[in-house]
């Protein structure tokens, strides 16, 4: 297969990527998806574009999902000092 995703997802400096993999079980290939979530931003002080990715297997979708969820829920629901909040 290609390096290219077969499908792009983006919502503003955040976007997931899905990726077609192969592998060998049993003396057959094997088709199977990951999806790659990568957040850039621009380092000011480097005046270069940055970027972190991590890969996630169909399994781990869902518990990320729910951590997510569970982090904006503390975020939003217990916050006491709304200065300094990072709105990106």
């Amino acid at each position: 297969m290609g390096n290219r995703p077969i499908k792009k997802f983006r919502s503003g400096s955040i976007e997931a990527a899905i990726w077609l993999n192969e592998r060998e079980v049993d003396g057959n290939i094997v088709g199977f998806k990951t999806v790659s979530l990568r957040r850039s931003w621009r380092d000011r002080e480097k005046d270069i574009w940055r970027d972190e990715t991590v890969n996630l297997r169909k399994g781990d979708i869902s518990k990320a999902l729910l951590v997510l969820q569970k982090a904006q829920e503390e975020v939003l629901l217990n916050q006491e000092d709304k200065e300094g909040e990072d709105n990106e």
